[in-house]
């Protein structure tokens, strides 16, 4: 695969007016490649992979959250970066999630070709998979290249998208207490 897109970053290069042979440029499109490959591991975990056993039996029905994980992901209309923090919560039902997990989950869907708004379902899917929860609220903000560097050029522009299941969904005041408690409000 590595050989393939180096390649393929080559001829991009050159499209664009570059000499491939200079020696700034040499070793680029093997860089390149392997940072694609590295931006994109995600496809190749799983839930599975990603959680590795860590479920394990709780008496807690109180609301679990983490927050302010750190992610980077490509925007899937331009190839260039979104970043941001996520904020995860949920409400346990028997099972606790070990808490590395959390940040595993985010990164697994955040190194896919993405937009925001999927990959909010998509950790909240996915949390709500592992555990078995009775209520999963994920909240994302992030800054995103493709309307910094290009476009409308608004560099303080950030988005915020949220994914609320069960109890997050049903009780406005389990909402609540998940956004205000991440200063959300």
């Amino acid at each position: 695969m590595i050989d393939k897109l180096t390649e393929h970053y080559r001829g991009i290069l050159q499209e664009i007016g570059e000499d491939v042979t200079r020696d700034g440029l040499l070793d680029t499109p093997a860089r390149a490649a392997k940072a694609m490959a590295f931006l994109n591991e995600g496809y190749n975990k799983t839930l599975d992979d990603v959680v590795n056993g860590a479920v394990f039996e709780s008496d807690n029905d109180e609301m679990v959250i983490v927050q302010d994980i750190e992610f980077y992901s490509l925007c899937e209309h331009h190839l260039l970066p979104f970043i941001g923090k996520a904020h995860v919560a949920y409400l346990p039902s028997d099972k606790v999630l070990g808490l590395s997990k959390f940040a595993r989950i985010v990164d697994m869907y955040s190194r896919r070709l993405q937009i925001q708004e999927g990959l909010t379902k998509q950790i909240a899917d996915a949390i709500q998979t592992a555990t078995n929860a009775r209520g999963v609220g994920v909240v994302l903000e992030a800054q995103h290249m493709c309307m910094m560097m290009r476009g409308v050029q608004k560099q303080n522009a950030s988005m915020r998208t949220s994914v609320m299941l069960g109890t997050f969904r049903s009780k406005p005041a389990t909402r609540a207490e998940f956004l205000s408690l991440i200063g959300k409000k």
